[in-house]
């Protein structure tokens, strides 16, 4: 609280820019979607998503975009939420570190408390980088990678949504890590609010299953939690039980 003293505790929390309602038309060429605003018009948002958005891209369904009048840019609205009928989901890939980071930092994350740095970005080898390691004087480096989950279906939410080489590369180098003494960490952030358990999508990337399977054998940790998500901010929640 102000005036007493205390030191101000940052904020555990990703705030929306003011939002737009509208409806979405459709989403295409995987960055672009047309939505019909409420006062009518009809803009093309930048869609901050590289995967398929299964469950979380239906024509018709309300969405909610923000607008930028930086006249650098080209595209002036973001999509930021879909409203799905049992959750609003968070559509924007760029949210997830960041919230982690935040949630972190809150401790919001009882299993990745305890350091006393961050760092984001980190190369781990020639081609490869990872969101984040965390290290602190007498415990074990601790590497993670973060990933966005929107695809949840009757409770269950999975990974990926679509065909991934570079998470199956990312798997792989988190058990090098482990090999080698580290701790590694793969996080799954779920952005609604509806999902009940998480497990891998062995009906769309096979492989990525395995690899999962094979890393959590070789020492890397799954960490999942789901978000508090609204119209102002959004926030990390709660864990979320993980079936393998």
């Amino acid at each position: 609280m102000r005036g007493t003293g205390e030191p101000r505790r940052e904020e555990d929390f990703h705030r929306w820019p003011p939002l737009l309602a509208g409806r979405l038309i459709r989403r295409y060429k995987r960055f672009l979607a047309d939505v019909e605003l409420e006062d009518g018009a009809t803009v093309t948002a930048h869609c901050p998503n590289s995967g398929s958005m299964l469950a979380c891209a239906q024509p018709g369904r309300p969405v909610y975009v923000s607008h930028h009048d930086d006249p650098r840019r080209k595209l002036k609205y973001t999509w930021q939420i879909i409203d799905m009928p049992t959750s609003l989901v968070g559509v924007n890939t760029q949210v997830p570190n960041r919230l982690v980071q935040l949630g972190v930092g809150g401790g919001r994350v009882p299993e990745l408390v305890g350091y006393g740095s961050l760092r984001r970005e980190v190369r781990t080898g020639r081609h490869t980088r990872l969101d984040m390691v965390l290290e602190q004087d007498g415990r074990r480096t601790c590497f993670v990678e973060v990933k966005n989950c929107t695809l949840v279906t009757d409770g269950k939410a999975c990974f990926p949504d679509a065909v991934t080489a570079r998470g199956l590369k990312h798997l792989q180098a988190l058990q090098k890590l482990a090999a080698e003494g580290f701790r590694s960490v793969i996080f799954y952030l779920v952005q609604r609010m509806d999902a009940a358990f998480f497990q891998p999508a062995d009906h769309i990337d096979a492989a990525y299953g395995r690899e999962l399977r094979r890393a959590v054998e070789n020492g890397v940790e799954i960490l999942v939690y789901d978000v508090a998500i609204d119209f102002e901010k959004i926030r990390i929640r709660r864990p979320v039980p993980v079936r393998m």
